[in-house]
């Protein structure tokens, strides 16, 4: 199984750089709170960095978060895509010229996602389908710790959407093996006149990095290097 381990947001004033499909996000977890007071709590405790490293990996996420003297595990999933689902998803990836290479620089065009819907496919969830569990006491489902982790992983796939799609079952390794073998990854490198694989994937895997400092400036960015 695919995880990826992503640093802690460190607290800071103002609101972070967005996304349409993360605004897509936001509305989704916004829709799965039962309580305004609880998804205010919620994204007050996202803004001041109490949630620690989230693991994101096929189908769930989890993360700490820290409340007064108490720390709370947070565990949300997502439904996975099945194998008929992800095989149209990579061949719809595959279908687009430049579409891993915008993946790669950290954007999802809106026109890929309707592609992938068309098919049949949806890549972003609805509040039904998510599900939260937290180790605190409170009844509601989510709780205020649920709703602050669902708003931190909307800031990851702001960033990143690789995070999104390896939540729904495939994670980058295996979308860019898929592709390899479908021949799509030499396809689009040679179209853009990179002879070398290897040195064409790294440059976008560079320029992720840059797209993501620069949405951030203020993250820490050890991850990154």
């Amino acid at each position: 199984m695919s995880a990826v381990t992503h640093p802690r947001f460190r607290p800071r004033s103002g609101g972070r750089g967005s996304t349409w499909w993360s605004k897509a996000w936001a509305r989704t977890v916004e829709e799965a709170a039962y309580a305004g007071e609880d998804l205010r709590a919620g994204k007050a405790l996202a803004r001041r960095g109490a949630v620690g490293h989230i693991v994101v990996s096929e189908g769930r996420f989890v993360a700490p978060v820290d409340e007064g003297d108490d720390t709370f595990t947070v565990e949300g999933a997502l439904e996975r895509l099945d194998d008929e689902a992800m095989a149209m998803l990579v061949d719809v990836v595959a279908a687009g010229a430049g579409r891993i290479a915008s993946l790669l620089a950290g954007d999802l065009p809106h026109p890929f996602v309707e592609a992938v819907e068309e098919s049949g496919v949806e890549l972003l969830p609805f509040a039904g389908e998510l599900s939260w569990s937290c180790s605190c006491s409170a009844w509601m489902d989510p709780c205020r710790h649920a709703l602050a982790v669902g708003t931190q992983v909307g800031w990851l796939v702001a960033a990143d959407p690789f995070a999104l799609i390896l939540m729904r079952g495939l994670g980058r390794d295996e979308l860019l093996a898929r592709l390899q073998a479908l021949g799509t990854v030499e396809d689009q490198s040679a179209s853009a006149g990179v002879d070398d694989l290897d040195t064409g994937l790294d440059a976008a895997l560079r320029a992720a990095r840059i797209l993501e400092v620069a949405a951030d400036p203020d993250r820490a960015i050890d991850h990154l290097v």
